[in-house]
């Protein structure tokens, strides 16, 4: 620790031995009494290539940083105001330059409305992050966020909905910077009921910074909500329906006010969907000294899910002066859902003849809510950027599911042999308090910045699962599996970066600290003793990022960082649950955090193509482990038992490819291509188990935007993963092929579109998986060829001033939330 903070103490040094300037300038308007939000452009002279954004404060002022020298001009533009370019200046990149001030005039009074159209690419690499915007790219219409995620460049979704970027999972995903609320297969579900139509962007960042919660081996993914920015009162709304084997619908509604000093903005979206899904698993199950295949056992399971969800989002901002602001943001969903599930399973000899045939009827009512309020502040002490902003959360997650299995096992004749019924109830509340604070400096003589900031969070889960066996006599408590487990755990943290340029080179580092406390106990019952644990350690987070742009077409980046995964709460959970007779899922109250060093390397040509190199190590790596069950430890001599395992370490490498095309001045195209390698070395269980794994995965990924006249517009878009390696599971390959139409109507506000997603229906989760004495294979069927046809309507006055949205504190801790 020493070593870092002196390494650390002698960059920051050497940082501020450079010195560099600002541009600096005023809008002043004609017959308005501020040009807030005016957008200032910095154009190169020589060919008017856009350098750099600002926007206007409330007096007008604007500042530009981290310039190189060179010859420019600046651009304004403000809705009712004609677009005014300031006289050409020369820039020496070293000393402080105020230009003269740029007036703006108001169009003629006979020009009742003024429509600004653009088309934002589907896709914006930049220095540090990846940008999907969803709204380009005509397929996203009728999707959901896990389908527009499954879409995007490097993103991989497996059989369970679990996310990866380049092949690596524990992805820390974001709301508006803030929670996304939980993880795992949970996660998903949650993404599968939000709707495309709600979200703006997806910012895809491989190496965030230190403000960041250091959580997240494979980096962070932000999904940003769509805003109302206008003045008055105004709006958008969406409509869809789509069919597949079953119908669905996904439908949102954003409304936003803002006069005086306040700003009061509502957004709310309202998902059904009825799915399917039919998994087949065949399992070999081998002698331990001969392993020659003993018995075989054939799985076909049939499952339904009915869906509902529905969300809320409503908030104030309040100006208590023109430079301070208070905010409150209340959040919540509901998302009651049925499923229902018919397994038939054929046990057979290693010949192949069937000893027993076992059909299983699984149903499961869930009842999942959340409820959640942030409090937040922000003050600018000035306009050169100096702000402190801090934010109180308090989330409260609670579910309530209730379970009902049926087990008949059948001799080859069909006749009954036994019967076993069993009823689960499992209740989970977990409560998540936060607070944190954010402090940024600009600093004028370096040309850079420095930020620090705190954190603190609290955590509280209370976990149930009762079980009951049904006989003729009525109920018996099962204790074998029933189980109460609580858990509670405390994150401190604290950091502290600087960033910044001098001339063509930048540099950006920054250290965090985060300690962590937590304890597990485990209620005993009549059959089981009560046990419990605890563990506290530090950790130190680094983060460096350098680029480079030696001429305009050019840039070079290079970047470090160091994360850490925690375990999800419930994975840390001791007792084996009951998913049906023959699978099982535990926890281990054992289970390590995962620590990553991340490296890349960079390069972008002329802000249209690129090109990535990367490499990360992984020790004690999280990953999902399979077991063979027996009678010792309460579960069928042939069943297989998943938990959580750190096994070993992992290693990740590849090289990726993303070029922005203009083929033709009507067809413009984002294509992608990926390389990743992935090693998994290590022991596995109590058993000692050793594993070598390892893939090559190739990526492919394409989307082509075709713009036609009076307002029509298509899409071909598609991806193809070659094999990929995910722990002790080997997934075979998998793709899909869209494509949509659209037309705006109703003068512009309204768009129509028609798409078809996964045309050819190849979509399927496959693979196969080895451990101890068993080898597995499975296939997934779902209902993933759907077909849109959605709607939008936006409404409002034309975009004067942008509300500012606050984000909170608890992104780390919601995201480890499963239930």
């Amino acid at each position: 620790m020493r070593i870092i903070l002196n390494l650390l103490a002698a960059f920051l040094f050497s940082v501020a031995c450079f010195a560099q300037g600002q541009i600096r300038g005023q809008i002043k308007a004609e017959g308005l009494r501020s040009p807030e939000s005016a957008t200032i452009s910095l154009l190169r002279l020589s060919d008017s290539a856009l350098q750099k954004f600002a926007v206007a404060s409330r007096e007008g002022r604007f500042i530009f940083e981290n310039i190189p020298a060179g010859q420019y001009m600046v651009s304004v533009t403000l809705v009712g105001y004609s677009k005014t370019y300031s006289s050409p200046f020369e820039w020496q990149g070293i000393k402080d330059l105020d230009l003269q001030p740029v007036v703006l005039t108001p169009l003629a009074k006979a020009l009742n409305e003024v429509v600004v159209t653009a088309t934002k690419p589907f896709l914006e690499q930049k220095i540090d992050k990846m940008v999907i915007n969803v709204d380009a790219s005509l397929t996203n219409a009728g999707s959901t966020a896990l389908d527009v995620l499954e879409r995007s460049p490097g993103v991989t979704v497996d059989k369970d909905g679990n996310i990866s970027i380049r092949g690596k999972q524990n992805v820390l995903v974001l709301l508006d910077g803030r929670p996304s609320y939980i993880s795992g297969a949970d996660l998903a579900n949650y993404l599968k009921g939000l709707p495309a139509s709600a979200i703006d962007q997806i910012e895809i960042m491989t190496n965030p910074p230190a403000k960041y919660d250091a959580s997240g081996n494979s980096g962070i993914i932000n999904i940003k909500s769509k805003k109302n920015r206008q003045s008055g009162f105004n709006g958008n709304v969406a409509l869809n329906y789509g069919q597949g084997r079953y119908p669905k619908t996904n439908n949102s509604l954003a409304l936003n006010y803002r006069s005086g000093k306040w700003n009061l903005f509502a957004n709310t979206s309202a998902n059904f969907n009825k799915r399917f899904q039919v998994l087949e698993i065949n399992r070999k199950f081998k002698n331990p000294t001969t392993k020659d295949v003993e018995a075989i056992f054939d799985q076909v399971s049939d499952m339904r899910n009915r869906n509902f969800f529905m969300n809320l989002r409503i908030g104030a901002d309040y100006f208590l002066t023109r430079n301070t602001i208070l905010g409150i943001v209340a959040t919540g969903f509901i998302n009651p859902s049925k499923y229902r599930s018919e397994n038939t399973s054929y046990l057979q000899d290693m010949n192949g003849t069937v000893d027993s045939v076992v059909y299983a009827l699984s149903k499961n009512e869930n009842d999942w809510n959340n409820g959640s309020v942030n409090l937040n502040f922000r003050h600018q002490f000035d306009s050169t950027g100096r702000e402190l902003t801090a934010d109180l959360d308090y989330v409260l997650y609670r579910s309530s599911s209730t379970q009902g299995f049926m087990n008949d096992t059948y001799d080859p004749n069909g006749a009954l042999r036994v019967r076993e019924e069993l009823r689960g109830d499992l209740p989970v509340d977990v409560n998540i308090y936060s607070a944190k604070a954010d402090y940024t400096q600009p600093i004028r003589k370096w040309n850079g910045r420095f930020d620090a900031g705190v954190k603190s969070s609290f955590v509280k889960t209370l976990n149930e699962a009762n079980y009951f066996t049904i006989s003729g006599t009525g109920e018996t408590i099962d204790y074998s599996k029933t189980n109460h487990f609580n858990y509670e755990e405390q994150i401190n943290a604290a950091y502290v970066s600087v960033n910044r340029q001098y001339k063509k080179i930048g540099v950006q580092a920054g250290l965090r600290y985060e300690h962590t406390s937590y304890s597990g106990r485990q209620h005993g019952n009549p059959t089981q003793p009560d046990s419990s644990f605890k563990r506290t350690y530090g950790s130190l987070f680094t983060t460096v990022f350098v680029s480079y742009a030696p001429q305009k077409d050019h840039q070079f980046g290079a970047s470090f960082g160091r994360r850490i995964d925690r375990p999800a709460y419930r994975h840390l959970n001791p007792f084996l649950l009951f998913l049906d007779k023959f699978t099982y899922e535990a926890g281990n109250p054992f289970l390590k955090p995962q620590f990553t060093n991340n490296f890349e390397l960079n390069h972008i040509f002329k802000n249209k193509i690129t090109t990535t190199l990367h490499y990360s190590h992984t020790k004690d790596d999280q990953n999902e482990t399979f077991e063979q069950g027996s009678a010792a430890n309460g579960t069928e001599d042939y069943a297989t038992i998943v938990r959580e395992g750190n096994i070993g370490k992992r290693d990740n490498a590849g090289i990726s490819v993303n070029a922005q095309l203009t083929v033709f001045r009507w067809w413009s195209a984002s294509l992608y291509t990926g390389f990743n390698y992935n090693k998994f070395t290590g022991r596995l269980n109590s058993k000692g188990e050793y594993i070598d794994v390892e893939a090559s995965t190739m990526l492919f990924n394409a989307n082509n935007q075709f713009k036609f006249g009076k307002g029509w517009s298509a899409e071909l878009s598609g991806f193809y993963r070659t094999k990929s390696a995910s722990g002790q599971i080997l997934n075979r390959p998998q793709g899909q092929f869209s494509a949509g139409i659209g037309k705006q109507i109703l003068k512009g506000k309204g768009t129509l579109r028609l798409n078809v997603r996964d045309i050819f229906y190849t979509q399927m989760p496959r693979g196969y998986v080895n451990f101890e004495n068993t080898e597995a294979y499975f296939e997934n069927r779902r209902d993933s060829r759907v077909g849109n046809l959605t709607f939008t309507y936006r409404f409002g006055k034309p975009q004067k001033n942008t509300p500012r949205r606050k984000t909170g504190g608890a992104e780390e801790e919601q995201n480890r939330v499963q239930f």
